[in-house]
């Protein structure tokens, strides 16, 4: 799919082919001479010694066992993968192939390479029918671009000249599907995609706070739990008892009283009996202990007439 938009770019000129020149092992110091092949809407450049093509719009060379478009007689180069490489190239029979790979030999030179034997059973499935066609109906050639045999040498144009230099000389839209289908906008499209994947796990834990019934946090709630720590089992709070303290019954049962049932107020106080009910036993504070007796005086002796003194 990256090769096919890759093509489409190049068409279009939206492709920054500056940083995506490769080196294809080949340097042409003017523009090739290019002839038909023979029943095929296909251009081959015999006096090369290479396998040098034109197709669609496009050049097309196939070199270190690898596919390579560009728009310019001698690059920049990119590499196009096997699934994007149009089928009317792919069918160009094995003689017009003017550097041909070692692996060639033996194949029948009026027939098409065995890519399908090349790159596998895979490759072949996924595009099944591209060694069979109607030979009645093959497609006009486009028309070469002729118009860069004035650019060579010290004249050949950097990659960021060549769009201004295509859009004012060479007017043909492409015509195979294989080339112009895959999308008006490749290199948004091509952008876009690792934007929405980054996206999904957010996307994951927004859908589990917008389920209905579950409560909002306020944005203040929300600031503070980034700064308090989470609590942990530990700092919980306990579950109140449920009924009151044992040493609180058994006072009760010593004094004769039944156990007063404890509400909601005693469960919430651990421990602490209630102000109105009696008091468990416990030891007299110093206010209660009984305060020490007077010392009685002495008793009184027998009493003496007055008169009986004076009269001694």
């Amino acid at each position: 799919m990256r090769s096919a938009v890759v093509v489409a770019c190049l068409l279009l000129g939206t492709y920054d082919l500056a940083s995506a020149q490769v080196s294809v092992g080949i340097t042409l110091r003017a523009y090739p001479d290019l002839v038909a092949v023979p029943g095929y809407p296909v251009y081959y450049a015999p006096q090369l010694d290479s396998n040098f093509f034109f197709y669609d719009g496009l050049y097309w060379v196939y070199a270190q066992d690898r596919w390579y478009a560009g728009s310019w007689y001698d690059g920049p180069w990119e590499a196009v993968a096997p699934e994007g490489v149009p089928f009317f190239v792919l069918r160009v029979p094995v003689r017009y192939y003017r550097h041909p790979p070692s692996y060639f030999g033996g194949w029948a030179p009026e027939a098409p390479p065995r890519w399908g034997e090349h790159w596998g059973r895979s490759w072949e499935e996924r595009r099944g029918g591209w060694d069979r066609w109607d030979r009645a109906a093959v497609p006009a050639r486009a028309p070469l671009p002729t118009y860069q045999r004035e650019y060579s040498g010290a004249r050949y144009p950097r990659a960021d000249q060549q769009l201004t230099l295509r859009n004012q000389n060479y007017h043909y839209q492409p015509r195979d599907a294989a080339v112009r289908q895959p999308s008006q906008h490749p290199v948004a499209q091509a952008t876009q995609r690792p934007a929405a994947r980054s996206a999904a796990p957010q996307r994951q834990v927004q859908t589990g706070r917008d389920r209905p019934g579950t409560p909002q946090p306020s944005s203040a709630q929300a600031a503070d739990t980034t700064r308090r720590p989470p609590k942990t089992l530990s700092s919980r709070a306990q579950p109140p008892p449920t009924q009151a303290p044992q040493e609180t019954r058994v006072a009760q049962a010593e004094r004769g009283k039944p156990p007063q049932s404890r509400g909601p107020a005693v469960q919430q106080t651990k421990g602490r009996p209630d102000q109105g009910g009696p008091r468990p036993e416990s030891q007299p504070s110093r206010s209660q202990e009984p305060s020490p007796r007077p010392l009685a005086s002495p008793a009184p002796g027998p009493k003496q007439d007055p008169e009986h003194d004076r009269g001694h």
